[in-house]
């Protein structure tokens, strides 16, 4: 089967969302294919010192969730602050699983929230409060989601390797 982006599904929604929501499935979908079936101390492996497949399952919801709070114009609070201390914890598979299902659900009903027509609105990022606009935060969270996605199924691989 093509990737959700060749699949000529969600045409009814903008070029711009509809590609950010494609990464969105296709994140689920290489999640399921990879990291489904791993057992507990695989999803917490750290083959080679990388980090493990479960940090980058919470780090693409926590992190998707960080982005779209600066897409929308706010600044973080404090338990998203406090949870970046905690995405290299180990964590058992349930819990994991949830977050992560539940981070991606989530970014894609923001995304579809957002207006077309302020893509160009200014936005900051961070402590430093860096510049960017709505339309460069939301392609980043699709970049940002699939890079971790390749590290994660890479890693997935190595900590089921003979």
């Amino acid at each position: 089967m093509p990737e959700p982006w060749l699949r000529g599904t969600l045409t009814e929604i903008d070029a711009v969302p509809r590609q950010i929501l494609h990464a969105l499935e296709l994140a689920a979908e290489d999640c399921t294919r990879w990291c489904d079936d791993l057992t507990e101390p695989e999803l917490n492996a750290r083959p080679y010192g990388l980090p493990s497949v479960a940090f980058h399952m919470r780090h693409i919801a926590r992190s998707l969730d960080r982005l779209l709070t600066y897409a929308d114009d706010r600044w973080l609070d404090e338990d998203q602050l406090a949870a970046l201390d905690t995405e290299h914890d180990p964590i058992t598979r349930e819990p994991l699983f949830q977050e992560f299902t539940l981070g991606l659900s989530e970014a894609a009903q923001r995304v579809r929230a957002f207006n077309p027509d302020r893509y160009d609105q200014k936005r900051s990022v961070g402590r430093n409060r860096l510049p960017s606009t709505l339309g460069g935060l939301l392609v980043h969270c699709a970049e940002h989601t699939q890079r971790h996605v390749g590290q994660m199924v890479t890693t997935a691989k190595l900590a089921v390797a003979p």
